[in-house]
């Protein structure tokens, strides 16, 4: 059973924090060592659910999987199963970047997608269109996917109407094993999938291009493991930044690539904060009141992270003057809101546009998450309030932070879970 995090307000934080590794970047990994043999060590893994959820999948696949510490030691030498039961995958939504590698290693992959909705558009299609040109049979019914390749992946041409991550992650996890060459047109640019190739490169993958918008990988017949260590979690970043600029306060962030933060650290300089990067770190420190940054539009990398918005808007509920967001990459990534103006802020949403004006203060009051992000918004929001606000759902913030509310206590934040 999970629990709720209690936060007292208006404690400005300072100190220095580590920056854990990212999210985004270590699930992946973790499912393209399905394609390797030998060892893998994989240092800087954070200690999140997702992660947890991850190890399990791949021990219930047939490979040997441990965490210590910080450290992942995986072996898929006998992978024995190619399906990931309904259990296993309501435990982390990103559970389909598995389907990529179960394919590559054992021609055949079935997962069943919660919700299970077969109607209209829908971000997967990317992926599957994708891999039906390198060859693979794929049936649906029931909210279930059954996939097969006759023989072995082929290498194919694929242009992506869109960058998304998910869909350039499957098909490199593809077409690394696959017989020839596939190319990658419009593929998504992210920090995260540059740390993939990475990976795979280390294992023995041919791919060129890595966080560009085409992408070239050369099949080969096998991988063997590597030791490798995962970027830093930048969205993690952007949630301390946001800590400290609501609170007040000044911080030292550990461990960071400064240029991934590149759309968003111009915000809080536009904010009236004071921003310095150097030598793996980033120093902010915040005035007392924050000045609004017009206008914040979501796009694909290099452009302002989805993931981030969510938290910047409470940087914006309690800054001078309005700030406009813009949701160009998800729809129904406004879920916060409601929780926010139940704490006092001011959000006019009409479908993409969120209107922000910013208020003298927010106050505690009693608000759920209901996903991962908008969960780090209202612990940022919470900091910032007047008295105390309870915020039931966090097992959605565990997801993807470790510990939050450990290390904002060692700023100086008065958070606790119980």
């Amino acid at each position: 059973m999970t629990g709720k995090l209690i936060v007292n307000g208006r404690k400005k934080l300072s100190g220095q924090t580590d920056i854990q590794g990212a999210k985004n970047s270590v699930l992946p990994i973790l499912s393209a060592t399905l394609l390797t043999g030998g060892e893998n060590v994989i240092h800087c893994c954070p200690q999140i659910s997702d992660v947890y959820s991850a190890l399990r999948i791949l021990r219930y696949l047939g490979g040997s999987a441990n965490l210590e510490g910080h450290t992942a030691v995986i072996k898929c030498d006998c992978i024995t199963r190619s399906e990931i039961p309904e259990n296993l995958m309501r435990e982390m939504r990103s559970t389909i970047v598995f389907l990529g590698a179960m394919l590559a290693r054992t021609g055949q992959a079935r997962i069943c997608l919660p919700g299970g909705c077969e109607l209209g558009p829908r971000p997967i299609d990317l992926h599957l269109n994708a891999l039906r040109k390198m060859g693979v049979s794929i049936d649906e019914r029931y909210g279930c996917i059954s996939c097969r390749v006759r023989d072995r992946l082929r290498g194919a041409k694929i242009s992506l109407p869109f960058p998304s991550v998910g869909a350039t992650e499957n098909i490199l996890l593809s077409a690394v094993l696959a017989d020839g060459t596939t190319i990658i047109t419009n593929a998504a640019r992210e920090p995260e999938i540059s740390d993939l190739c990475d990976y795979l490169t280390a294992c023995g993958a041919n791919i060129y291009g890595a966080g560009e918008g085409t992408i070239v990988i050369d099949g080969v017949d096998k991988l063997s493991g590597c030791v490798h260590t995962v970027i830093p979690d930048r969205i993690a970043a952007v949630t301390f930044l946001a800590a400290a600029a609501v609170t007040g306060g000044k911080l030292v962030l550990n461990g960071t690539v400064s240029s991934h933060l590149d759309a968003v650290i111009p915000l809080f300089e536009e904010a009236g904060c004071r921003v310095i990067a150097e030598n793996g770190k980033i120093y902010i420190r915040s005035p007392e009141r924050l000045r609004a940054f017009k206008s914040v539009r979501t796009m694909p990398y290099p452009g302002f992270p989805t993931d981030a918005q969510a938290v910047m808007m409470s940087v914006a509920c309690v800054a001078e003057g309005t700030t406009v967001f813009v949701e160009n990459i998800f729809e129904s990534r406004y879920r916060h809101v409601e929780e926010l103006t139940r704490m006092g802020a001011n959000i006019r949403v009409a479908n993409r546009v969120a209107v922000t004006e910013g208020v003298e203060r927010l106050f505690g009051a009693n608000v759920t998450a209901l996903e991962l992000r908008g969960a780090a918004a209202l612990v940022v929001a919470a900091l910032a309030a007047e008295g105390k606000t309870e915020i039931e759902g966090i097992n959605f913030l565990e997801r993807g932070y470790e510990n939050l509310e450990v290390a904002l206590s060692e700023l100086g934040a008065d958070i606790k879970k119980v």
